[in-house]
C-alpha cells in the first residue's frame, strides 16, 4: 500500500486488496505498518484510535465477510498512559482478535537525510505476542523490530513458526537491508516470514521501499509484490518447514543457557 493522511482512501484501498487476495485463495492477509493512516507525528497523534476504532473494525469485518485471517498491519492506538502505541492486531476468520502487539523498538534514526523520532510521538510496548492460525504459530513484530534478532528468538522460544513484519521500511535503508534482514530472520529461525511494506512517498518527506515478500524457512523468496500497490501470495508448507528443521536441526542445536545473563564464565 501507499497510505497517506486520507483515512477513507486508505481503508478503501486496503479493503480492495484484501478482497482481491481473498478471491485469489489467501487464508491469511497481512497489511503493512500504519496502513490506515500514515503521516507525521502530529497527524498520527490526532488520528489515534482504540481497538474498537474504524481501522480494526474494518479489518474485523473483512475477516468475517471473506472468512480469512487478517493481520491488521499496525495503527496508532490511543493509550491511557501517555503517548499512543504502534499496535499490530491479528484477527481470525471469525472476526475475533486473537493477538495484539505494541511495537517494542522505536525508530529514532537518520536515514536518507531524514530524521525519524518515533519516540517523540509514540511509546514502546513491553510484551511479546503469538497466536495460532491454522497449522502455524504466528509471532508478531513491526518494521524496525526486524533489526533485533533477539525478539525473533524470543518468539521462537514461544513456538513461533511464522513471523509477520508489517512495515513502512524506508527507501534509504530498504534497498540495502530489507531483503537481507528478512531472509536472515527466516533462515536463522527456520520459519516463514510474511513482510508487508508500504511503498512510495508519503507526507511530509517519507519514502517507503515496497517489495513486500513471503520467505520460507530456507530463506527462499516465495513471492514478492515489487513496487506499487498490490499483494504477494504463496502457499506455506508446514511439511517443508519440518523437513528443513529435521535435516538441519539448528533450532534444536541452540544452547541458550550459555548466553543468559549471569551464566557462569569459564576460567
Amino acid at each position: 500500500m501507499n497510505s497517506g493522511a486520507d483515512r477513507a482512501r486508505n481503508l478503501e484501498v486496503a479493503g480492495r486488496i484484501v478482497d482481491a487476495a481473498a478471491s485469489d485463495g489467501a487464508e491469511l492477509v497481512v497489511l503493512p505498518e500504519k496502513w490506515s493512516l500514515l503521516g507525521d507525528g502530529r497527524a498520527l497523534a490526532e488520528g489515534a484510535e482504540t481497538l474498537d476504532g474504524e481501522a480494526v473494525t474494518a479489518a474485523r469485518n473483512w475477516a468475517t465477510n471473506h472468512g480469512v485471517n487478517v493481520l491488521a498491519g499496525s495503527f496508532t492506538e490511543t493509550s491511557a498512559d501517555g503517548l499512543p502505541t504502534n499496535t499490530s492486531v491479528l484477527i481470525d476468520s471469525t472476526g475475533e482478535i486473537v493477538a495484539d502487539y505494541r511495537k517494542l523498538h522505536m525508530f529514532d534514526v537518520e536515514a536518507g537525510g531524514v530524521e525519524y523520532r518515533e519516540s517523540d510521538h509514540e511509546q514502546p510496548g513491553s510484551e511479546l505476542a503469538t497466536a495460532d492460525i491454522g497449522e502455524f504459530r504466528i509471532g508478531l513484530t513491526v518494521c524496525y523490530d526486524l533489526r533485533f534478532p533477539e525478539l525473533f528468538r524470543a518468539l521462537l522460544d514461544r513456538g513461533a513458526t511464522a513471523y509477520t513484519v508489517p512495515s513502512a521500511f524506508t527507501s534509504a535503508t530498504g534497498r540495502d537491508h530489507w531483503e537481507p534482514l528478512l531472509r536472515a530472520r527466516a533462515i536463522e529461525n527456520q520459519a516463514f516470514v510474511l513482510a508487508a511494506d508500504q511503498t512510495g512517498p508519503a507526507d511530509p518527506s517519507y519514502g517507503s521501499w515496497g517489495h513486500s515478500m513471503i520467505i520460507d524457512p530456507w530463506g527462499e523468496i516465495l513471492a514478492e509484490a515489487g513496487e506499487g500497490e498490490g499483494y504477494a501470495i504463496a502457499d506455506l508448507d508446514p511439511a517443508r518447514q519440518a523437513e528443513i528443521r529435521r535435516k538441519l536441526p539448528a533450532v534444536d542445536h541452540r544452547r541458550p543457557g550459555i548466553f543468559k545473563e549471569g551464566a557462569a564464565h569459564g576460567s
